[in-house]
């Protein structure tokens, strides 16, 4: 199989690649104009307390004054330095501590204001009209469902990528490469091109991706009973034999690669450099049922299951150090922020683990939703701010300013989205039940004049 979809690109071409993803302006670019616009906004709009601001995009919040300062680190430290993102699938970007910079560890949820999102006229049913899809709604402006995949401002849809016939379960960024992979259960890999947005590979593997991941130039694809990985810089193709059933979830963390299985173990191999090959090292086997979510942090693992818990793993020995059992229904995803643990779970509700004096994960503060909830992912706005991305079984993605949990936005979908993944210069990549994979953008992208 050949995986050499690079075609021996240069530097100028990495570069105009970067810069078409919208990677030209860094976030240190923006802070200046932001502190200055930060002085200036900090006002709570009068309209939108009064219940009727029509102002799109509004000037001031549509929201009480929350009391984080608007540059606090992500990383749970201060000063200067690049911001790290969230833990996601790679384990550098946690911030490796416990108890470090607490300032939001008496926040969470204080200033959520949940119905109201920011700058948008609302409508009168937070659901996409079917006409509209359709091409044929005749109430125009004045329909009382959306006419827009999204609902608030600071981001917007920019293209749509179709081929898949079935959900989209992994998405994947390899770097060095200016592709993007997306898996599904519908038995393949498709491979995007980021310049033109056209698929320019399928790899079929025979069954269903259950997880994709990428780190480095290494891509992992979760399958039933093997792990393929497949470095993209040397074409090297790996079948990591080992897995009983679908392989739900996977991992990087401390050189070596987790993978949690159907039948509630999670596998662990580590590279050797010499073979260039990834070596069994050990089955960690304490969860009763299937795991479907892991993440890395803190000199830990974190692994969520379908028997409802969480098992918190010391990367040193491989040992279960703590079972989490606050949530009543499948724990579908797990994501590290500052020295917190935050996990979703089809019983509707967000909970933020922190550790207490003796070291064990206690819940903090505990965010109820509607629906069950399927994926959280990580990402910052535009100012640096840090935003949290659900997903939930109507359809949705919520987006919630951290730790407020004041909402930023939604997005909706045809189907459930199982797949959220971040990318350069304020993308982010969605991927729903339909098989359909949307391209965002949280930049707002200056006008041209010609």
């Amino acid at each position: 199989m050949d995986l050499d979809y690079n075609g021996g690109n240069t530097t100028n071409t990495n570069k105009r690649v970067f810069h078409r993803l919208g990677g030209g302006k860094s976030v240190n670019d923006t802070s200046n104009q932001h502190n200055h616009q930060y002085q200036q906004n900090q006002k709570v709009c009068y309209h939108w307390r009064a219940g009727k601001c029509n102002r799109f995009p509004c000037p001031y919040l549509h929201r009480e004054l929350p009391a984080p300062p608007p540059h606090a680190s992500v990383n749970g430290g201060g000063g200067g330095g690049a911001k790290r993102g969230f833990a996601g699938n790679d384990s550098s970007s946690f911030s490796g501590r416990r108890g470090g910079n607490s300032n939001y560890s008496n926040s969470w949820g204080r200033f959520g204001n949940k119905g109201d999102v920011r700058g948008v006229k609302r409508v009168n049913v937070e659901k996409v009209c079917n006409f509209w899809v359709q091409g044929n709604c005749s109430f125009g402006d004045k329909c009382r469902y959306l006419h827009s995949w999204s609902l608030g401002d600071g981001f917007s849809l920019v293209t749509q990528l179709e081929g898949h016939q079935k959900v989209i379960s992994g998405i994947a960024l390899p770097s060095g490469s200016d592709k993007l992979y997306t898996g599904s259960k519908d038995e393949t890999v498709r491979v995007w091109d980021c310049q033109s947005g056209q698929c320019t590979g399928v790899v079929n593997l025979g069954g269903e991706v259950g997880c994709m991941i990428s780190e480095g130039p290494w891509i992992f694809v979760g399958l039933p009973n093997v792990v393929k990985a497949w470095n993209t810089q040397t074409n090297a193709d790996l079948s990591l034999n080992g897995p009983i059933g679908q392989v739900y979830a996977l991992v990087v963390g401390n050189d070596l690669l987790f993978a949690g299985t159907q039948d509630g173990s999670i596998l662990v191999w580590k590279f050797n450099a010499a073979t260039y090959n990834f070596e069994p090292a050990v089955s960690l086997k304490d969860h009763k049922m299937a795991v479907v979510s892991l993440v890395v942090g803190a000199n830990r693992l974190y692994s969520g299951s379908m028997d409802h818990s969480i098992k918190v793993w010391s990367l040193e020995t491989l040992q279960c150090i703590q079972t989490l059992t606050d949530h009543t229904s499948v724990v579908m995803s797990l994501l590290c922020w500052e020295q917190f643990l935050l996990s979703c779970s089809l019983d509707q509700t967000i909970k933020v683990w922190a550790a207490t004096e003796s070291g064990n994960l206690e819940v903090t503060f505990t965010h109820n939703e509607e629906h069950g909830l399927l994926t959280l992912c990580g990402m910052h706005d535009p100012e640096g701010k840090p935003v949290l991305l659900c997903s939930s079984n109507d359809n949705s993605v919520h987006l919630y300013d951290l730790p407020s949990f004041s909402e930023k936005g939604k997005m909706f979908a045809k189907q459930e989205i199982r797949a959220i993944q971040t990318g350069p210069g304020g993308l982010f990549f969605t991927g729903d039940g339909t098989g359909q994979v949307r391209v965002w953008n949280s930049v707002a992208v200056p006008t041209t004049t010609t």
